[in-house]
């Protein structure tokens, strides 16, 4: 097996470097207009800025500003981070030991860094928070789901649990609070076809064979509001959110179904009332049972007035 070449620079705030091979077939006189060309959103005042500091490199060290190009060679350096609103919410640990860390994410919080998500995300903040460089997700929950996410610390072991989840091996349950309605009857098994569609935010149901499936049970109910519980047995974009909504009770808090809502990324309040409860597995190293329980709870059950007027 080919070995993962070490980058030349150390993480910073928890992530790797960005590598950009140089093309073999490139005519640039130098790295820096080769630079200049690739990376048409970034300013060639920064680069210029960048070589001088020495934050551009390769496996020789520091790059200069008139470096010739290299064919086939490689350059690493640090992306300058967007400007982001802290996450004032805590990351719970619920176990861990030398190979596993399994958390209770805050709603809000994303999992891994995706777009102007970055050093606010779940992987990120655990990497410099634990000392554990080489984390990385199992699995992810959306950015406004709150609940259970499994991660693995030992690098070695991270496709044995990473592929228990694209088996779907793992049992998952959800609670989520939503309206109630008498004349609907639970426990069922929703199936559809949800499809979701690059740049477009919300994900949606059309005819067809389906490719999702949840199991939705009403754990009780009081004042209008049912306190759910969903068994997903697959892992569609946002399947929960489109089941409930199909359903005619819709997940209290939710931003896009059954219509999109213009709510900034920096409002804290009125989170999506889905919690990733529970997470049930053969340990796929070792063979024993794992079985990991949320200690997070849904404020609009214990709480409607407060969640309804305030943060989480």
């Amino acid at each position: 097996m080919r070995r993962r070449q070490q980058p030349p620079l150390p993480k910073r705030f928890g992530l790797d470097p960005a590598r950009l091979r140089l093309p073999e077939d490139g005519t640039w006189a130098t790295i820096r207009d080769h630079l200049v060309e690739r990376l048409p959103r970034v300013d060639p005042a920064r680069i210029d800025e960048m070589l001088a500091s020495g934050a551009i490199v390769d496996l020789d060290g520091p790059i200069a500003p008139d470096a010739p190009y290299v064919p086939g060679g490689a350059v690493w350096f640090h992306r300058d981070l967007p400007e982001e609103i802290e996450v004032p919410f805590a990351i719970d640990v619920v176990h861990r030991d030398e190979t596993l860390l399994v958390i209770d994410k805050p709603h809000f919080l994303a999992t891994i860094p995706r777009g102007s998500h970055i050093r606010q995300t779940a992987l990120v903040r655990l990497r410099e928070e634990l000392d554990l460089p080489d984390l990385i997700p199992a699995h992810r929950l959306d950015r406004v789901t709150a609940g259970l996410v499994l991660f693995v610390i030992d690098p070695a072991r991270r496709g044995a649990y990473q592929t228990m989840f694209h088996r779907r091996v793992v049992r998952k349950e959800y609670e989520a609070v939503a309206p109630y309605d008498p004349d609907l009857a639970l426990p069922r098994t929703v199936r559809s076809r949800i499809v979701k569609e690059k740049q477009v935010l919300a994900a949606y149901e059309v005819d067809g064979e389906p490719n999702a499936e949840t199991e939705v049970e009403l754990l009780e109910h009081r004042d209008g509001l049912g306190r759910y519980r969903l068994r997903p047995h697959t892992g569609r974009t946002h399947q929960l959110r489109l089941h409930m909504n199909g359903l005619g009770v819709p997940i209290l808090g939710d931003e896009f179904y059954p219509e999109i809502t213009d709510k900034p990324v920096t409002d804290f309040t009125r989170p999506l009332q889905l919690l990733a409860a529970t997470l049930e597995f053969t340990d796929p190293v070792t063979g024993a049972p794992r079985r990991f329980r949320t200690r997070r709870t849904l404020r609009a059950w214990t709480d409607y007035a407060g969640w309804a007027g305030a943060a989480e």
